[in-house]
């Protein structure tokens, strides 16, 4: 066992041996306690990533470590082809919060994605009538729903699908927060419209006030099913449980991942009344892992969490005051300062030099971020951050955005 590593050691451990699909900040974590993390060198970061919205909850909260070590030391895994007494009541508890009627969990994100999208396909030809096989989804350029090949089909980052084809059929692409696009996309064979309420990493882009509720209305209107993946903006994040209640919509199918489990464990689900969810029938979708008693465990305690300590209304109201002090701020770079809640993103103009600078700037002063599209910088720290840690980072935040 090697041990006593440090940063530099461990970097190019992972360069040698580790493929090289991410490009991480160099900064080795070792241990996280609520909205910080230490690293091998024992250094202390703010998080202001949360694991891409998975820590919402912060990292390692005890009520949910303690249902993790509760049932790991009781059982972990049955597969789906035996009930476990964890999973029913996940069921329950995601109804009675969510208002869906049903779900069901899968483990990562894409992999709900991709649940919905067999579900809608599904509902085309048994319920719509569309012709089998020729069922069509509208999704909005600038996406980003996972790395799947049926996924990345849909991507419009040439850097996402360039060398992975050939692609799967079926998805037609619009521009995002553009409702007349997909009013004009629809054909008698399309089967949903599925969109980020926010487009994290596309840049935390924001649509235009109005632009889900008219989606909303024209899907019900042409009898298409609305699928928002509220994955990374879901479950508080926003400053509502999901994005899209800022709108008041409901959505046919919800997807949810990441904060679903606070950082412990991949758990992810679609969230769907009877009329839809009803449609599987045994043997038809699945998953060892989906719906296993410790990954049903670990959900119902972060569940609980978001609404015993009111994470929602934290990220609201923390999110307004963070957003507003970092729109204030002056500097030579920012071109505009975005986002809902606590999920915030900074525009940096082109001549500013890319955000990856930036990113850099504020780990040496002792904050994690992360740059998107080049030229963002992403603030969505643990929605249990507080005031005074949002009024300790800023003035660092000021002078690396005032960086020459």
């Amino acid at each position: 066992m090697v041990a006593n590593l440090n940063t530099q050691q461990f970097v190019e451990l992972e360069e040698k041996y580790g493929a090289h699909n991410y490009r991480p900040l160099d900064v080795v974590i070792e241990r996280g306690e609520g909205v910080w993390v230490h690293d091998v060198d024992g250094n202390r970061y703010l998080d202001c990533l949360s694991a891409y919205s998975a820590v919402n909850q912060g990292h390692i909260h005890p009520a949910i470590l303690s249902a993790l070590q509760e049932q790991a030391a009781k059982l972990t895994l049955t597969s789906r082809a035996f009930r476990n007494d964890q999973l029913p009541l996940l069921y329950k508890e995601l109804s009675e919060i969510t208002g869906y009627g049903m779900s069901l969990p899968m483990n990562s994100g894409a992999e709900a994605v991709e649940t919905a999208i067999k579900l809608a396909r599904k509902w085309a030809y048994r319920v719509k009538g569309v012709p089998r096989y020729q069922a069509e989804i509208i999704t909005a350029a600038g996406n980003f729903h996972g790395r799947t090949i049926s996924i990345v089909t849909f991507s419009t980052e040439p850097l996402y699908r360039d060398d992975f084809g050939p692609f799967t059929p079926g998805f037609v692409t619009v521009p995002y927060g553009d409702a007349g696009a997909i009013e004009k996309a629809i054909t008698p064979n399309t089967a949903a419209v599925m969109l980020e309420p926010i487009q994290g990493e596309g840049g935390v882009i924001v649509p235009p006030d109005g632009y889900l509720a008219r989606v909303a209305e024209i899907c019900k209107r042409n009898a298409v099913l609305f699928i928002a993946d509220e994955i990374q903006t879901g479950l508080g994040r926003t400053g509502k449980l999901f994005a899209c209640q800022h709108e008041g919509v409901r959505p046919d199918i919800t997807v949810i991942g990441k904060a679903l489990s606070g950082g412990f464990y991949p758990v992810s689900a679609i969230l769907a009344d009877e009329a839809l969810l009803g449609l599987f029938q045994p043997g038809e979708h699945g998953s060892t892992f989906g719906g296993n008693p410790l990954g049903a465990a670990v959900a119902r305690a972060a569940l609980k969490v978001l609404v015993d300590e009111k994470l929602s209304e934290r990220a609201d109201e923390l999110g307004t005051y963070f957003m507003e002090q970092l729109a204030e701020m002056p500097s030579p770079h920012v071109k505009e300062v975005r986002g809902k809640g606590l999920l915030i993103g900074v525009e940096l103009k082109p001549e500013a030099g890319g955000a990856r600078r930036f990113c850099e700037g504020l780990q040496g002063r002792g904050i994690l971020a992360k740059e998107t599209h080049d030229h963002v910088i992403r603030f969505a720290p643990p929605l249990v951050i507080d005031r005074e840690t949002i009024d300790w980072a800023l003035p660092h935040i000021r002078e690396v955005l005032n960086m020459p």
